[in-house]
């Protein structure tokens, strides 16, 4: 047995690539997921909120960056100062954090799967002193997290409380990381990884799905307004998915128009928010755990 790899050494020569979009989206992602394929050279599209909240001084943005064929990286700015969450790759992030002459303090981990830590190692070379922030529990499987958190503790990245939440579904350690609104500021930002989707949930590859289905009302429990930024561009699939189990339903179909809109304009259709997926998400609105399995089994097999 080969021992845990350690943060790595910046004097060291780069690590070797990080596995290709093909192998990530076997093992994590939803093989029929809708997606624009967005390699490392592709254009980096910055959704904002660009608030400022009373009594703050530098203002804060949240950016989003399309990596591999349907990721997003999530790169939170306080004035010079940046944080990522679940950076599958390291050189668009490492290249947007240069260009901007910003920081590197933080990186969020969501879970271990390569499409979400296999760029965090090669950032860590760039930046050797930011913390690394994951669950405590799967540190096998992170193990470089310099801070490992569990549900419901409270943490502080760029000068703003962050609340960890466990979300066990689509791996067994899951955890998301939801950032308050401040004072004079609509709603909050949720960084979900691949538990809550927009229109959809995670795959369940460790957890069962009375597991997820408290993972979603733990989540649905958030102000409405809550900005969700999950991983994946899975949104046109899913809501026609949602569209062909529920026909009838005005909300979704009304949904499902304008996110295909937003794809054929070349927009991401993320950040969602919560009010929304409580709308018109069937596996938020699942009554039960049964009514979750139904669902997903269906999704599993949905083909377009």
């Amino acid at each position: 047995m080969q021992p845990a790899p350690q943060r790595p050494d910046p004097t060291t020569p780069p690590l070797a690539s990080p596995p290709s979009s093909a192998s990530a989206e076997a093992r994590d992602a939803q093989p029929d997921a809708a997606g624009t394929k967005a390699g490392p050279g592709a254009e980096i599209a910055a959704k904002g909120n660009g608030e400022v909240a009373a009594g703050a001084t530098e203002p804060e943005t949240v950016a989003l960056i399309p990596v591999l064929d349907d990721n997003y990286v999530f790169v939170l700015v306080r004035g010079r100062r940046a944080a990522v969450v679940d950076p599958a790759v390291a050189p668009p992030v490492r290249d947007w954090l240069l260009q901007r002459g910003l920081e590197l303090e933080a990186v969020l981990q969501t879970h271990h799967h390569s499409d979400h830590i296999g760029g965090t190692p090669d950032l860590l070379r760039t930046w050797p002193g930011a913390a690394v922030i994951a669950a405590a529990d799967d540190r096998a499987r992170i193990p470089f997290q310099t801070k490992g958190v569990r549900h419901g503790e409270r943490i502080t990245v760029l000068g703003r409380p962050l609340e960890v939440i466990g979300v066990p579904g689509h791996t067994a350690h899951h955890i998301a990381f939801h950032r308050p609104p401040q004072d004079g500021s609509e709603g909050g930002d949720l960084f979900c990884g691949d538990t809550l989707f927009a229109g959809g949930c995670g795959r369940l590859f460790e957890g069962s799905p009375a597991q997820m289905h408290e993972s979603l009302r733990r989540l649905a429990a958030l102000p409405e307004a809550t900005r969700v930024w999950c991983a994946h561009e899975y949104t046109a699939t899913n809501l026609a998915w949602a569209h062909a189990m529920a026909p009838a339903d005005a909300a979704i179909a009304a949904r499902l128009e304008a996110v295909r809109a937003a794809r054929a304009a070349g927009e991401p259709t993320i950040p969602s928010r919560i009010g929304l997926e409580k709308a018109t998400n069937l596996f938020v609105r699942a009554a039960d755990a049964e009514g979750l399995a139904a669902l997903r089994l269906s999704r599993n097999g949905w083909r377009s």
